[in-house]
């Protein structure tokens, strides 16, 4: 896709940090949240949001391939 000229953002949880690191995305969001809650808690409205929305704003503010933002905070239940 990213050669096709679409740009891709991952969004992985923290247990997979090195691995998604290794693999050289062009982009990656890693989440505080465990694994099959990437976004966060079932009806975590805010925080999906924000895990969305910071996906989105790595999209607009990566300036090199390969950037990676650890979002900070705990899972919530």
């Amino acid at each position: 896709m990213e050669a096709g000229g679409i740009p891709t953002v991952v969004i992985g949880v923290h247990a997979f940090r090195d691995r998604l690191a290794a693999m050289r995305l062009p982009r990656t969001v890693i989440t505080p949240h465990p694994m099959g809650r990437t976004l966060g808690a079932p009806k975590d409205d805010e925080t999906q949001k924000q895990v969305i929305l910071a996906a989105l704003d790595l999209l607009e503010t990566a300036q090199k391939p390969g950037k990676i933002i650890d979002l900070p905070g705990r899972y919530r239940l």
